[in-house]
């Protein structure tokens, strides 16, 4: 029975009153619209006034555009909802997962490279003041992950590393720093990312560790943050087998569930073993690892009759509505899950200040847009000054002059929008000129327009009559969407590969992934960045070239487990 006086909630008789009072007064429409997180609507293409009033979304969740017209959105959404709504944003790495202008911090894992929990609260806080100034009051963040696969292709530099300890840390303070802006934390992904090598955007991934394994890790870490007021969980579209079969022996493989439709990790693991009181969310519906294991019909029911509370985005809205109307008509779905549902999220609404028991908006949005991103610049330097990491310098290459190497061949790897909802930093024209301004003379490799007599015929020495260094950055982002984050060369004799490596001093630079070792094992020089924002590249700059000591420490192991990548 859900217990609206407990944390994290600690509604006074009166707020619960009021959610009681509220719900006998709802329409069904009204109370299945409550029931759905949706997309972020564009005022060009949709009347946004209209499109509150049909469907009476509980929450809005924005992708980033520009700050004028997402306030300007928010703003109409706020005034047309009879029950003030959560809008929300993946505030991940910065006020940029809300905003075009917004500040991009830094990936988690930059920030678990410093070790520092105050870079930590410094995410929270420029992303959730930004966020804010614009009506924003959810993170879907932080993520509390543990990067346990090397291969995994979409957590990696998103999580805070491979310690529970060190990701407790620093959600901890990342938290803080969301809540300093009056921003709801929604940690993310139940029951856990990290383990599989595979991304949930396309199948149901597997978390396939033992109970035990599990509870002294993931489940370590939503107990520290469920004592200390977790307000909301988003649930993954991944499995927990070994949690299924103890909570229902002899249970078979054909009816195991990711997370998101199963009752068993939802109702069983989540509220009764880890004790969460809280607001549970989907992860966003329409991916793969939603859609391929039941029908929609009976996927969304299923997923409200696990436990859980809101559904993330849609399909087809109306069909999706539909399917949970017919739902509840059929007896499919009862009124008191939907009800019990929805004291949830009131109770959530109510407790973390986003509304009082007069139905209205207590969230103030200020007049004049101020994002300070003078200031947040300042912050975002600071963290890529004391996170960038030097994993390895065999045969000592570092520093590097324009004196000792004028000639510098750059060779960029990715840097490319393909792919689901990268961050979008592109560095290749970033890295030349800030090489330029060190007085290097680069010279860029075309991975367009191979010369096929470089390709096939020349070799050692007629590298070296071109440069004297070779610099390879890889920009290969983890994205929603893809199967791998792993290097490509060019299919044709690996022709941007630098076979020449044992010859010409050679650096390679990762900003996106810290495990490009496996790929290229015997490289002398690694760097990794974490994040590709302009503050990164300069700090790689600096310290290749002696002006800035290397201050990060590894989260993760980069030589990812092998012999090879530490010779």
């Amino acid at each position: 029975m859900l217990d609206l006086t407990k944390a994290p909630y600690n509604l006074s008789t009166e707020q619960i009153k009021y959610i009681d009072k509220q719900i006998s007064e709802m329409t069904l429409p009204e109370k299945i619209g409550q029931l759905f997180f949706v997309i972020g609507q564009d005022e060009d293409t949709v009347n946004l006034k209209d499109f509150v009033n049909k469907y009476h979304p509980g929450g809005v969740m924005y992708r980033p555009d520009s700050a004028e017209k997402i306030k300007r959105e928010v703003a109409t959404i706020q005034k047309e909802s009879k029950i003030p709504t959560f809008i929300a944003a993946n505030l991940e790495a910065g006020g940029n997962g809300l905003v075009n202008e917004g500040t991009w911090f830094g990936r988690p894992m930059s920030v678990a490279a410093t070790d520092d929990p105050k870079q930590a609260f410094n995410l929270g806080d420029i992303s959730g003041y930004e966020a804010a100034q614009v009506g924003d009051n959810m993170a879907f963040s932080p993520i509390v992950d543990i990067d346990n696969n090397f291969r995994n292709p979409i957590m990696n530099v998103r999580t805070f590393g491979s310690d529970k300890n060190r990701v407790m840390k620093m959600v901890d303070a990342q938290v803080k720093g969301l809540k300093n802006n009056d921003v709801i934390p929604v940690a993310k992904h139940f029951p856990g990312d990290g383990v599989d090598e595979r991304d949930q955007h396309l199948v149901s991934s597997i978390n396939s560790l033992g109970t035990d394994e599990w509870m002294n890790s993931y489940g370590q870490i939503y107990r520290h943050l469920i004592k200390r007021g977790l307000p909301a969980v988003m649930i993954a579209h991944i499995m927990q087998p070994s949690w299924e079969r103890k909570l229902e022996p002899g249970i078979e493989d054909k009816d195991l569930r990711p997370a998101s439709t199963s009752k068993l990790l939802i109702d069983g693991l989540l509220h009764k073993e880890l004790q969460f009181n809280g607001m549970t969310i989907t992860d966003a519906t329409p991916m793969l690892g939603y859609t391929s294991v039941l029908p929609r019909e009976k996927a969304i029911p299923a997923t409200i009759n696990a436990g859980i509370d809101m559904i993330l985005f849609n399909k087809n809205i109306d069909e999706d509505y539909k399917f949970l109307t017919d739902a509840v008509n059929d007896g499919t779905v009862s009124m008191d899950r939907i009800e019990e549902a929805i004291r949830r999220i009131l109770g959530t609404k109510l407790a973390q200040g986003i509304m009082d028991t007069d139905n209205q908006l207590i969230q103030t949005v200020p007049e004049k847009l101020d994002l300070k991103l003078a200031d947040h610049q300042k912050e975002t330097a600071d963290l890529a000054k004391h996170a960038v990491t030097l994993v390895k310098d065999r045969d000592k290459i570092l520093p590097v002059t324009s004196q000792k190497y004028p000639r510098v061949r750059l060779v960029v790897l990715g840097d490319s929008d393909d792919g689901g909802f990268k961050e979008g930093g592109h560095v290749t024209n970033l890295f030349k000129k800030n090489l330029e301004a060190q007085g290097f003379k680069v010279s860029l490799f075309d991975r367009t327009h191979l010369d096929f007599h470089e390709v096939f015929e020349e070799g050692v020495q007629d590298m070296k009559d071109k440069f004297d260094l070779a610099i390879y950055v890889a920009n290969i982002e983890t994205a929603s969407n893809q199967t791998t984050t792993r290097i490509d060369w060019i299919h044709l004799m690996a022709a941007d590969a630098p076979w020449y490596m044992r010859s010409i001093p050679t650096l390679f630079i990762s900003m996106c992934n810290p495990y490009h070792l496996f790929d290229i094992p015997n490289i002398s020089t690694m760097i990794n960045a974490y994040t590709g924002n302009p503050e990164s590249i300069e700090a790689v700059v600096k310290k290749i070239t002696g002006q800035e000591a290397f201050l990060g420490k590894s989260p993760v192991d980069p030589f990812c487990g092998k012999l090879d990548t530490r010779l």
